[in-house]
């Protein structure tokens, strides 16, 4: 208690400290060259002459950047706006430069430092003045949109050139705002045509979201690994409808695995980051932590006992970026921070109408090249408009509507249908600014996602006690189908208080999964049984309510930034109950079975009981529902002190407490040093921590596990339930974490740029779920139970490596991008106390902890434009990866009494693969754009298995998938 007072007086000890100081914004000036320069450099381009008088061009310095792909006449109109000079086109490509007229009353306003020359004409003796301008992006770029807005709120917006004349108070202060760039504060005169440059905070070299809350700092000098993935840049190389799918061909320490035959995974799937689980990830939106789904995953899917966030309940095309934060965060953001963090930030446009139609399909035949049949058809219909709100302000909307069908592949004698779920959902988001007094605005985002999937089962035999034959009389297939709600609305208000940017919000999500399991059946009430059921369901809701203070202070030695903020949130899990015959078993008089139903009483075929509930997945009962709760409140604060232009340390201290296992402290330090202009090295350490989710503590099921080919009756216990104590299961515990990180980056020139990165996490008390305990001593009707446990230690050691190339060629521009991940995870500790070591969290039960972590992962693209033509040609190699399959529960009599050939037998190898995706995009005019191409164009499929799998198939849930080629064609609009 006395450390948390301490930590307490502390913060507020700072807070105070620094309340009252002057602050100056840090600066980023964009390199400007000689105008004569870039002259002669157009000159060379087009093949043209510039004539002008000499000395007329001496000390004028302009930037180099928005030239490179313009016309020669769009690079004579933006000459003309950005300089004090007149292009004269004398024909036979000679152009003469002159002054314009009065040119001595005119000014050129370079990164917002205006040179105010004294006017003649202006109208000293009037309350108004008129003034006129163009505002630009740091790229040269006219900004279409610009608010200009005195304090007062009046002002004007510029027209489709990027300029604007409005009239205004005479000792006026005119603040410059444009979506995505840097606002500027500044006065303007009149009869100056002034140009104005606005940094625009979508460049890689601007300002960042994550990472750092210093609001001057740039991605290329943060002392962490962050990846920038732009949308729309990205979309003319992709036919991905959903986020997962997306970013695992983007970034290749990323990986989202599409499963089959694990339940609720197959509808929502689970995504990692250097093989970590998916919980520990923290996601935002916006800068605010998205909630989780309510979804635990079982069986053999990725990231077992974790539960991680459903990325594809949000549009691909709400979005406008994506960023990733490479590197440990819980000081800076709290839980689920251990492996990184992916910030998603919302499209902002306006003004705009985008429409986009994608058409695709699988070669559903995994032994040819050409496909003589097809399935999973895809068709996804997305809408994206943005209009001004306000002065200054935009509501942006987004609806899209996706619908992909079954893949079928070879499966084996204990499943028929082996393949992706069905899927079709609805989206709609929405995310808006708008400006409600000077220096304070009002924001909010939200989106509402409805999603019905459908997933096959294992398949039930005729001749079975889980078949009735008067209905299935030869067997049948379960479906487990879901309606799953995800909503979220986050409100806020930013403001600027003596300099101290303040943020007030409060984010509320809610993800509710509905199973309805259908083409089955509940084996004990026979012929009488209904063939659909509603088997109940899950929910978690979210509140996070939070408040930050920042503050750049700029003295004359050093560069200081400070963050502070509380946060308090609120989770809510429940599991509610589906119909009774979805759970209920049923004796021979037609009562409910209990425990003390005579045994004689039990319904049998071939002497073997038939078990209750519905096939495929039972039912949650009264007995499994839950209601729980908890709080959490923490404090952090986060600084970065610039001590040069060369060297900057950062840290974080986090302190945080929940209502159900206690307090937890955490921090941070980073750095970065330049050690030339082109090359940084950048560091840093920090301790980290996931708490256990609701759902691993409460979460409870009867279900039917497939041991091989066997169904068997299992119990997964509840943490909290004294039968866990019975197994000396304690009770669960945060996860602890430890990142180490270093690297480094480059710019040798304005074609080529390269970062690599190191990192080790070591990762303590880790959540499992474990192994098959025998449950006959417990007195239930099941033969099996499981638990979640801090079951391990784990330590992930990696390299991250990213190389990016372009160069152009007159028409025609060419990009080289490489990127990989090396990944190594080793479990270092396995805590089953007194509890059989195998049974506890076995051979099989590693191997899946470790598939999660691929070896390696590298992504090769080649890029080529011509004129309007875009091509590309994407390369992406998959590491091998094991797994063991059912055959090490066999006896040892059938592998000559040896482990060592029954562990052979059993492990699955799946070899190095490579695939190729080949995209062409087109624009027929200014308003369409056409693409199409194909994903795994030559249709590999990983490496064929035998009859033991854990999904029932051919082949497991491997990170390439089991689709095999996809073909598609996008249309996309633009009003």
């Amino acid at each position: 208690m006395v450390q948390k007072l301490v930590f307490i007086k502390l913060i507020l000890f700072i807070f105070v400290t620094f309340s009252f100081q002057k602050t100056n914004a840090q600066k980023y000036p964009k390199k400007r060259i000689p105008l004569a320069t870039l002259l002669n450099k157009i000159s060379t381009n087009h093949k043209i002459f510039f004539t002008y008088k000499a000395n007329l061009l001496d000390h004028k310095l302009i930037q180099e950047e928005g030239f490179s792909n313009l016309s020669i006449k769009e690079s004579i109109s933006l000459l003309e706006k950005l300089t004090p000079f007149l292009f004269d086109d004398l024909g036979n490509s000679y152009f003469v430069i002159y002054p314009k007229i009065n040119s001595s009353k005119k000014t050129l306003i370079l990164n917002g430092q205006p040179n105010f020359y004294k006017n003649i004409d202006s109208p000293f003796n009037r309350n108004k003045i008129t003034v006129k301008g163009i505002v630009i992006s740091s790229d040269n770029k006219p900004l279409s949109g610009a608010t200009l807005q005195e304090a007062s709120l009046e002002g004007t917006t510029t027209n489709k050139e990027g300029t604007f004349e409005f009239q205004v108070q005479q000792n006026n202060t005119i603040t410059v705002s444009f979506i995505g760039h840097n606002s500027k504060t500044l006065h303007l005169s009149s009869n100056i045509f002034h140009t104005i440059i606005l940094q625009s905070g979508q460049e890689l070299e601007e300002v960042q979201v994550i990472g750092s809350r210093n609001k001057n700092r740039v991605a290329n000098n943060s002392p962490v690994a962050i990846d920038f993935i732009n949308i729309e840049e990205m979309a003319t190389k992709s036919s991905q409808v959903e986020i997962n799918q997306f970013l695992q061909y983007v970034i290749p320490s990323f990986n989202a695995t599409k499963q089959s035959g694990a339940d609720g995974a197959d509808h929502i799937d689970p995504a990692t980051i250097r093989g970590l689980g998916p919980d520990q990830t923290l996601v935002l939106i916006n800068g605010k932590r998205r909630h989780q789904a309510s979804l635990i995953n079982l069986y053999g899917t990725r990231g077992r006992g974790n539960s991680g966030t459903d990325l594809n309940a949000i549009p691909i095309s709400a979005i406008k970026r994506i960023e990733l934060l490479r590197d440990g965060a819980s000081a800076q953001y709290g839980s689920d921070a251990i492996a990184g963090v992916l910030n998603i930030v919302l499209k902002d446009t306006d003004n705009e109408l985008n429409i986009s139609s994608t058409l695709g399909f699988h070669n559903a035949n995994s032994n040819r090249f050409l496909p003589n049949k097809v399935d999973g058809f895809t068709y996804k219909l997305a809408l994206n408009y943005g209009t001004k709100i306000n002065n200054g302000g935009f509501i942006n909307f987004t609806t899209e509507a996706l619908s992909v069908d079954n893949t079928v592949r070879s499966g084996t004698f204990a499943r028929e249908k082996f393949g992706q779920a069905a899927v079709k959902n609805v989206s709609l988001f929405v995310n808006s600014e708008i400006p409600i007094y000077n220096k304070t605005k009002l924001y909010f985002n939200g989106g509402l996602h409805y999603k019905n999937t459908e997933a096959f089962a294992f398949s039930r035999k005729p001749n079975s006690e889980r078949n009735v034959l008067e209905i299935y009389p030869n067997g049948f297939n379960p479906l487990i189908t879901s309606n799953i709600l995800d909503n979220s609305f986050s409100l806020g208000l930013l403001t600027n208080f003596k300099d101290w940017n303040v943020d007030v919000n409060n984010t509320f999500g809610r993800n509710n999964f509905h199973y309805f399991i259908k083409n089955t059946l509940n084996a004990t009430l026979l012929e009488n049984s209904p063939t659909e059921f509603d088997a109940g369901g899950h929910q978690l809701i979210q509140n996070t309510t939070s408040i930050d203070f920042s503050k750049y202070f700029d003295t004359n030695t050093y560069g200081f930034n400070i963050a502070l903020g509380l946060e308090y949130r609120l989770d809510k899990y429940k599991i509610f109950a589906g119909e009774e015959t979805s759970y209920a078993g049923y004796d021979i008089n037609g009562n409910v079975i209990h425990t003390n139903t005579p045994a004689e009483n039990y319904k049998t075929y071939n002497n073997t009981i038939r078990p209750g509930g519905s096939q495929g997945f039972p039912g949650y009962s009264p007995e499994n529902e839950v209601d729980r709760n908890r709080s959490n409140f923490s404090i952090y604060a986060d600084t970065e002190i610039d001590f040069s232009k060369k060297f900057m340390i950062g840290s974080a201290l986090r302190f945080e407490y929940y209502s159900d296992f206690g307090s937890t402290l955490n921090f941070k330090l980073a750095s970065r040093y330049k050690i030339t202009k082109k090359l940084n090295f950048r560091s840093s350490y920090s301790t980290g921590f996931r708490a256990p989710s609701l759902a691993q503590i409460y979460y409870n099921l009867t279900f039917t596990n497939f041991i091989g080919d066997t169904p068997t009756e299992s119990l997964l216990v509840a943490n909290n339930s004294p039968i866990a104590r019975r197994f000396n299961i304690d009770e669960l515990k945060e996860e602890k974490a430890r990142n180490f990180s270093f690297g480094f980056t480059s710019n040798l020139n304005t074609n080529f740029k390269a970062s690599i990165d190191t990192y080790i996490v070591s990762i303590k008390d880790r959540i499992i779920l474990s192994g098959n305990f025998d449950a006959s001593t417990l007195g239930f009707d099941v033969k099996n139970v499981q638990f979640f446990a801090n079951g391990v230690d784990t330590r992930t050691t990696g390299v991250d490596l990213v190389l990016n190339w372009n160069k152009k060629i007159r028409n025609s521009l060419f990009f080289i991008d490489l990127s990989g991940n090396i990944n190594y995870m080793k479990i270092t500790n396995i805590k089953n106390k007194q509890l059989d070591k195998e049974t506890f969290f076995g051979k099989r039960d590693q191997q899946f902890l470790l598939a999660s972590a691929p070896k390696s992962k590298f992504n090769l693209g080649l890029n080529y434009n011509y004129k309007k033509l875009k091509t590309s040609l994407n390369f992406t190699r998959f590491s091998k990866v094991a797994l063991i399959d059912w055959q090490i529960n066999q006896d040892l009599s059938h592998f000559n009494n040896s482990e060592q050939e029954r562990l052979d037998a059993s492990t699955d190898l799946y070899q190095p693969k490579i695939t190729t995706d080949l995209h062409f995009s087109y624009p027929l005019n200014k308003i369409f754009n056409l693409q199409l191409g194909a994903d795994n164009l030559f249709n590999i499929y990983p490496t064929k298995q035998h009859k033991h799998t854990d999904s029932g198939g051919l082949w497991d849930a491997t990170q390439m998938g089991t689709n095999g080629s996809f073909y598609y064609t996008k249309l996309s609009i633009k009003l």
